[in-house]
């Protein structure tokens, strides 16, 4: 139990890039997660390339980089990882593990490997032709005899090295990654910004357009109405006029009908000849003036619109010069 105990706590211990124990100083980022400062370092010189150091005579300027465990993004003043506050819990913690532990737990685990063809044999050596872990009697005797091998721990450590130069290569690409889909998520919103500030210029346009067309079909439609208008009361004031001549003359017909049915002729002779003068003057009353034929014709207001209607049909989008 002790022993699951201490390597529960060593894996809480452990840096996620070097995945070494951490070593002082002890950096505790934003999100609360910890790293080597030589890791952190590592891992922000990767993601900053041009990033001056504290030592150059430029002046320095702020960075960024991602948090290894949880992807967060950790903003860095011009003292890049010196800026960062140190764990002094953690590292109070790791000596206290250190003093208590008298050799790391991969050491431990290390002494339980045994080699599966000589099982009084521990593992020891790396066959590098093979690339597996094995015994010194593999070596000497066994299947690894012809091989060129090297001491566990070096492998060990080379592997481990490149492991951590792999994440940090990983971490910083990782980086770069998602600056490009931030950037790119930002020239999605400027399309989107730019295609409605498009739509509302192409619209206003166009509703210009309407203005000018609406304008002057009204100025078109006031010349129909007048002229139409104009014709209307001259023919209505014919009308009003032919109709009082009919109305007068048909009360003469009426009055001479009359003047016919009188028996007496000296009473017939007193009215006759006036009566006979107003027939001759309603007779020879003027009633030519009306309207010429055409007149109602109102086919001079027709419009082509079709060499309009083709060139807004050719309304296209200006390219730039």
């Amino acid at each position: 139990a002790e022993a699951r105990s201490m390597e529960s706590l060593e894996k809480q211990l452990i840096c996620p890039i070097c995945l070494e124990m951490f070593s002082k100083p002890v950096v505790i980022l934003p999100c609360q997660h910890n790293l080597c400062r030589k890791c952190a370092n590592d891992v922000f010189q990767a993601s900053n390339p041009l990033w001056q150091s504290r030592g150059s005579s430029a002046v320095p300027s702020g960075g960024r980089f991602r948090c290894p465990s949880c992807r967060h993004e950790v903003v860095l003043d011009r003292h890049g990882v010196y800026g960062l506050q140190r764990n002094l819990l953690v590292e109070n913690i790791i000596d206290i593990y250190k003093q208590e532990s008298a050799r790391p737990l991969h050491n431990k685990a290390e002494q339980h490997l045994m080699c599966e063809e000589h099982e009084d044999e521990r593992i020891n050596i790396y066959c590098l032709r093979c690339e597996v872990p094995t015994c010194s009697l593999c070596k000497v005797f066994g299947a690894h005899k012809d091989c060129e091998v090297a001491p566990l721990p070096a492998v060990y450590q080379r592997q481990k090295s490149e492991l951590s130069d792999g994440i940090a290569m990983l971490v910083a690409g990782n980086d770069r990654i998602q600056a490009i889909i931030t950037q790119m998520e930002e020239i999605c919103h400027t399309i989107e910004e730019n295609g409605r500030r498009q739509k509302q210029h192409v619209g206003l346009r166009f509703d210009a357009l309407y203005g000018i067309l609406e304008e002057r079909k009204k100025e078109l439609l006031q010349s129909i109405a007048a002229e139409q208008e104009a014709k209307l009361q001259r023919v209505r004031g014919l009308i009003r006029q032919y109709g009082d001549h009919l109305e007068a003359s048909s009360k003469l017909v009426e009055t001479a009908i009359q003047a016919m049915e009188e028996p007496q002729m000296a009473v017939y002779l007193q009215h006759s000849k006036e009566l006979l003068k107003k027939i001759t003057d309603m007779s020879k009353a003027s009633m030519s003036s009306r309207p010429e034929p055409g007149y109602e014709n109102m086919d001079h207001f027709s419009i082509n619109v079709d060499y309009v209607a083709e060139m807004l049909r050719t309304i296209e989008f200006q390219t730039g010069a």
